[in-house]
């Protein structure tokens, strides 16, 4: 195997900036899903709590496409600025919430803000790195979420219960602004590619966004004819616009690019569906403070980070046997966590359980992200990076939404919130499996 020339000063610097780019939304996220059932409760929102995470994603879902097609017409560095100045805006609607509607407006921005780093990270990693060494880059992007994963919810229990949820948004501005600062200038380096003047892919992303977020409104409608024809029809605008922004053959899952996103996507769906609402599980069931219902989700987060480097320093000779094998070690992760359901089920057991998850995640994310972008040629770089965050943004979106609607249906019907739960972890063990059937179609471009 031959040995990667050394990195330039410009490639360090760059592949610091997308490490701490990659830990300042690792801590948003981590923090943010710790505060989220006080918000809740302060709030009075319970039947929103799974649409402001929807909302997130959604978001999601909209950026990375823009992000990454104007990456391909302009280069990173203006995507880069806007997503971070959205991401600010969105923290200062957040914190000045006084109803759940403006916490799901606050996480719409702050979802549209991060949406569009992630692709930029794949596309620059892409362009600015040989691919002898991007195997490893991908790994250390990962290590991104480490201290966040150990601290952020530590920090965001305390910040919580010492000075009151408001100060977990504005306490992460001053991070987004000095990452920012430091990222931006060996972005300059890699310009815009070769593009191939392709269509707006833009307005597809907005229609797909609509349709899942029409999907998950109607999902959690208590009218069932309205939410029907909502979920119908948010469904059927949602097909229409993905499988333009999607590879071909994606409802298939036809062997190649189309099998990788659509293992994404399952994988994405299948650890949303449980990780999510094991803080919710922990506040409502076992009635734990904001610091452990963060501290319960840490070991799949450090377990997800070694699996990555599992992978990257032992490359698989066969990817989808990698995929395969992390499917299943996922879903046994699911089945460990899922008696969280019962109060009388020790914490320490679930973090130990939900550990296994991360793992299965970690295992198979690195094979994935790294057999996709062999498909990215010259200038299309990130309209390939941005089909795998899309098929991400898409299974946390949809599992946000049915998770949410279980959580709403409990919240006003007779449901417990144990079954509303058991359902959602149901349904996360019944993914994974569908994607140890459909890994076997995983192919590289070369």
């Amino acid at each position: 195997m031959t040995t990667p020339a050394p990195m330039s000063s410009s490639q360090r610097l760059l592949a610091i900036g997308l490490v701490l780019g990659v830990s300042l939304v690792a801590f948003e996220i981590t923090a943010v899903v710790t505060a989220m059932p006080t918000i809740t409760d302060e709030l009075g929102g319970t039947s929103l709590y799974g649409l402001a995470i929807a909302a997130y994603t959604l978001a999601n879902m909209v950026a990375l496409v823009a992000a990454g097609e104007l990456a391909d017409r302009r280069g990173p560095v203006m995507p880069y600025m806007i997503s971070i100045a959205t991401f600010i805006v969105g923290l200062l609607v957040a914190a000045g919430a006084h109803s759940m509607v403006w916490i799901v407006i606050g996480r719409t921005l702050q979802g549209a803000g991060t949406g569009g780093l992630q692709p930029l990270s794949y596309t620059l990693v892409n362009r600015a790195f040989p691919p002898e060494r991007q195997a490893k880059i991908f790994a250390v992007l990962s290590a991104g979420w480490v201290l966040p994963s150990l601290f952020a919810p530590a920090i965001s229990g305390w910040v919580v219960s010492t000075f009151g949820w408001r100060w977990v948004f504005l306490g992460i501005i001053p991070l987004a602004v000095a990452v920012a600062a430091l990222a931006i200038r060996p972005m300059r380096h890699y310009g815009a590619a070769a593009f191939t003047g392709a269509p707006s892919r833009i307005p597809h992303a907005v229609a797909a966004a609509g349709g899942v977020g029409a999907m998950a409104t109607g999902l959690q409608m208590a009218n069932p004819v309205g939410a029907v024809v909502l979920t119908l029809a948010g469904g059927g605008t949602a097909w229409w616009a993905l499988r333009t922004l999607l590879p071909a053959g994606i409802e298939v899952a036809r062997t190649g690019l189309a099998a990788l996103v659509a293992c994404r996507f399952l994988a994405t769906a299948a650890f949303m569906g449980a990780d999510s609402f094991i803080p919710l599980a922990a506040d409502r069931i076992h009635e734990v403070s904001p610091l452990w219902q963060g501290m319960v989700i840490i070991g799949a987060a450090l377990a997800w980070t070694g699996g990555q480097w599992i992978r990257a320093h032992n490359p698989p000779d066969d990817a989808a046997r990698a995929v395969r094998n992390g499917f299943i070690v996922l879903a046994a992760g699911v089945l460990l966590v899922t008696p969280v359901l019962w109060d009388g089920w020790p914490l320490w057991a679930v973090f130990l359980g939900w550990s296994v998850g991360g793992l299965g995640m970690g295992l198979l994310f690195n094979p994935t992200t790294v057999s996709a972008m062999t498909y990215a040629k010259d200038g299309v770089e990130g309209k390939v990076s941005s089909q795998i965050t899309l098929a991400d943004a898409l299974g946390y979106s949809l599992m946000g939404g049915i998770g949410g609607a279980t959580v709403a249906a409990a919240d006003r019907t007779s449901m417990s919130i144990s079954t509303a739960l058991g359902i959602n972890f149901a349904i996360a063990f019944g993914v994974a499996m569908v994607g140890v059937a459909v890994s076997h179609r995983i192919r590289s471009a070369h």
